[in-house]
């Protein structure tokens, strides 16, 4: 006997990666039913779907949110059998900007395109922040005027209001990169050669709403250290840089305090003119004492026109000069969608749910394959983030609509039969119109699949299943040409008020004998009561 005991192979550990998600069905009906109320707007605005790749090769991506010299920093990348990097995308703007100028010549200008999918980030995972998450995104390109961008936010508030949230629950802020340049040339980081630096003090205002005019101002010099001990570093700006950049920051609380102070003295309209008139003299000020460009406050008073000749100027759309959007290659208005309800945090407090989407002008992006300007704008939707608001809201719900009906197996020797019944409920249950398509929501029949010898346990899992009826046929049910429809619904009804077991068997609650030509018009019959029923209650 050899002394050496052979070893058992060891389980494989199951494991999700983290930052990865698993997605349950109600997750994947509640993402279904919410994009097809966003495509429907999309479409409503003229534009058409496309789609990319979920790889793409690295330098067609560019370096836009990493900012690093490898290639892999705050991407997936690895090497192609020709030693070429390809990288998981990102985003889905940098992918549509290659698609672009690759089709160049069969694109009709403006070209408008919707797309969603999965988007990766070689990111440190935490509570709510994941490596693989879904965006929706709506762009233009080959449209320079900012009519276009402000129709992206006119296109971002008719899309809250068709996923059901109020109009005064959200708001879509708008600001300039361009003023957000003035600034940085104010500061001394203009040029290509500020690039990474001046990128490092957008992020850090991109910070604002979260850590407030302290943990920016730490960003903005040193660093800033977080709970878990790890330190961000600081852009490392002198005292007088950052006063000039927070000055712009503080913009937006100045509009806040004074809209509240008009109180009840202006109506909703008058108000908004009113803080976008305030806005516009705060940028007037931020400039006059320093040198920087002023071009993107005329391009934001341009947008607001627009918007208030659309009759968005009724809190949908607001002029915000603390907006930033992180992202490297906007060049001109940025935008984003928030939220303003509160909800509450892990830390058990109240905060403001925040923004769930964002865009901007990136005229440079499709520029870099072309050799000539091809100006852009658009904007993502966070779909994870905004199903999370919305369900908040109880809005949008992942439940389906009812479980299957599902189709018992008595016999096992007979289990042709019962497969017909259930291919016979199907048919009639999801009629087809000429074309082959439904006409309407899909009614689910199952046929039992799991081990027959235990019957009760077949009831069980339709009751977890949710199944609203249980086809049933034995022996003698056979015999006589003859098959059980068991209304599972008002057969819980019914057991609720039944205490005795002999009682609830002689009861046979929900329970129709009918003949087997019958199984049809009875299941429909059953199914309308209680949709019926349901619609009572």
């Amino acid at each position: 006997m050899s002394d050496t005991k052979q070893k058992k192979p060891q389980k494989l550990k199951a494991r999700l990666a983290r930052g990865f998600p698993d997605r349950s069905p109600g997750d994947i009906r509640a993402t279904d039913a919410m994009m097809g109320k966003i495509r429907q707007v999309y479409e409503r605005f003229g534009f058409e779907p496309v789609e990319t790749p979920f790889v793409e090769y690295t330098d067609a991506l560019g370096k836009f949110l990493p900012d690093q010299d490898r290639p892999n920093e705050g991407v997936f990348s690895f090497q192609d059998d020709d030693e070429q990097w390809l990288s998981l995308r990102y985003d889905l703007t940098a992918p549509l900007a290659r698609h672009v100028a690759e089709n160049f010549n069969d694109i009709q200008l403006p070209y408008r395109t919707y797309r969603s999918g999965w988007v990766f980030r070689n990111e440190k995972p935490g509570p709510g922040r994941f490596r693989q998450f879904m965006q929706f995104d709506a762009d233009i390109v080959g449209a320079p005027s900012v009519s276009a961008d402000a129709e992206m936010c006119m296109m971002m508030a008719d899309t809250m209001e068709a996923l059901g949230i109020p109009r005064g629950d959200y708001v879509i802020r708008v600001n300039n990169r361009k003023v957000l340049d003035g600034v940085m040339e104010a500061i001394g980081l203009g040029g290509a050669e500020n690039a990474g630096k001046r990128l490092t003090v957008l992020r850090a205002m991109d910070k604002f709403d979260k850590f407030g005019v302290e943990g920016v101002r730490l960003l903005l010099g040193e660093g800033r250290k977080d709970e878990s001990g790890d330190v961000t570093p600081g852009a490392n700006l002198s005292a007088d840089s950052i006063e000039i950049v927070l000055a712009v920051l503080r913009i937006e609380p100045q509009l806040k305090s004074a809209v509240a102070d008009t109180g009840e003295r202006m109506d909703l309209i008058a108000r908004e003119n009113y803080r976008a008139k305030i806005a516009f003299s705060a940028l007037e000020n931020v400039f006059s004492h320093v040198s920087g460009n002023n071009s993107g406050a005329l391009e934001l008073r341009q947008i607001w026109d627009l918007a208030c000749a659309a009759g968005y100027n009724d809190g949908r759309i607001r002029i915000d000069p603390s907006v930033v959007r992180g992202l490297e290659y906007y060049t001109g208005p940025v935008f984003e969608a928030e939220l303003l309800f509160d909800v509450t945090n892990e830390k058990g407090q109240k905060v403001q749910f925040g923004s769930v989407g964002g865009g901007g002008r990136y005229d440079g992006l499709v520029s870099r394959f072309m050799g000539q300007p091809v100006p852009a704008t658009g904007f993502s939707i966070g779909v994870s983030r905004l199903m999370t608001a919305l369900k908040n809201l109880g809005k949008i719900s992942g439940e389906a609509a009812s479980g299957p009906i599902l189709v018992t197996i008595m016999d096992r020797d007979r289990v042709g039969d019962y497969a017909r019944m259930a291919q016979e409920l199907r048919t009639a249950l999801n009629p087809l119109d000429a074309e082959g398509q439904p006409t309407g929501p899909a009614i689910p029949v199952e046929l039992f699949q799991g081990n027959p010898k235990d019957f009760p346990k077949q009831l069980r899992y339709a009751d977890r299943r949710g199944s609203p009826i249980a086809i049933i046929q034995g022996g003698n049910e056979k015999e006589a040409g003859q098959v059980i429809v068991k209304d599972l619904i008002e057969g819980k009804r019914i057991a609720e008020t039944i205490t005795d077991n002999a009682e609830w068997r002689e009861a046979k609650a929900g329970e129709h004998l009918v003949d087997e030509a019958d199984l049809v018009v009875t299941v429909q019959r059953i199914l309308a009561e209680q949709a019926t029923d349901a619609w009572d209650v």
